[in-house]
């Protein structure tokens, strides 16, 4: 399913111009280490939204683990989900909140919106950070809907249009359970230990896409993509491991060369130092597609300084006489 399907018949296409100023925000508690259904939420919020925004709500101390912050934002790094604004933190925004709750009643439809000290409950203090960063979607699991309402009829007694609110099935245990964080693969944390590496796990979470209904965690499949993640890194690290096999008649000048060159710069090469061989090679009309195939035996890959500087001074001497 697509966001635009989740969002219903009269939603506009995520190509529509309108979206073009769309912002959303993923919002987590500092307990630790993403739960997994959370660190979906957070990929889809970062692929639809153009402005992403992350939020630490924690107006609650007694949840708050030492560190907690910090794994979050590291497992967020870890899955390559950078954000464009914030951390706001719920903490440093008590002021806003109170100012806020000063127009409405103790009770909101029957809910409380301050905690016994002053301090906003979740529900004030989420809408008015919506409101007040201008979050255009919020996409959030499904465990959230029964906000929505309360969430909708706050928002519009401050005065400000409601978000359009769009909730994610929840992934569950396989055998239908709720996946507590003592499960396996729960937490990001679990799978990175578990030497999962992150393009899998994103990659899973994308194949999920926008779950209407909830879903069973699948294990075989994300370790499945990991072999894949696996494989397709070895790829360029063989283009330069491995030794080629290919002639290459009619080129012997441009390898004569740059033995030459390679063979006066004694040790390791830097990236400024391969690149200074590469520009004087290229100065003299020398053919670079041709070092490249004699090096990797291939027609592309990494840039050739980077080939340069990964290869041992004697291998790359090694393959040039091969050639030669």
């Amino acid at each position: 399913m697509t966001l635009a399907q989740a969002r219903g018949p009269h939603s506009a296409p995520l190509g529509d111009p309108r979206l073009r100023s769309v912002k959303v925000r993923f919002a987590a508690s500092p307990t630790g280490s993403l739960h997994i259904g959370k660190a979906l939420g957070a990929v889809v919020n970062r692929n639809f939204g153009r402005t992403f925004l992350l939020r630490i709500d924690d107006t609650d101390p007694a949840r708050d683990v030492e560190g907690g912050e910090q794994a979050v934002l590291e497992d967020l790094r870890w899955l390559g989900l950078g954000w464009d604004e914030g951390p706001v933190r719920q903490s440093d925004r008590g002021d806003r909140y109170r100012e806020a709750a000063a127009g409405l009643p103790e009770r909101f439809q029957g809910v409380r919106l301050r905690q016994p000290d002053g301090s906003a409950t979740y529900q004030l203090a989420s809408v008015v950070d919506d409101i007040d960063f201008g979050i255009t979607h919020v996409i959030r699991g499904s465990d959230h809907r029964p906000n929505e309402p309360l969430h909708r009829a706050l928002t519009e007694a401050l005065g400000a249009t409601a978000p359009e609110y769009i909730h994610l099935g929840l992934i569950l245990r396989p055998d239908g359970k709720q996946l507590s964080r003592r499960s396996e693969g729960a937490s990001v944390a679990s799978l990175r230990d578990a030497g999962i590496p992150p393009e899998a796990v994103r990659r899973y979470l994308e194949e999920l896409g926008t779950p209407r209904h909830d879903v069973h965690l699948d294990l075989a499949r994300i370790r499945s993509l990991a072999v894949e993640a696996l494989d397709e890194a070895r790829q360029p690290a063989a283009s330069i491991l491995e030794p080629p096999s290919v002639s290459l008649p009619g080129e012997r000048e441009t390898l004569e060369r740059f033995r030459e060159l390679r063979a006066g710069a004694n040790g390791a090469l830097d990236k400024e130092a391969a690149k200074a061989i590469l520009r004087e090679l290229k100065a003299v009309g020398g053919n670079l597609r041709a070092v490249r195939r004699r090096l990797t035996g291939r027609e592309s890959g990494p840039e050739l300084w980077s080939v340069l500087a990964a290869l041992p001074r004697e291998e790359t001497l090694r393959r040039i006489d091969a050639a030669l």
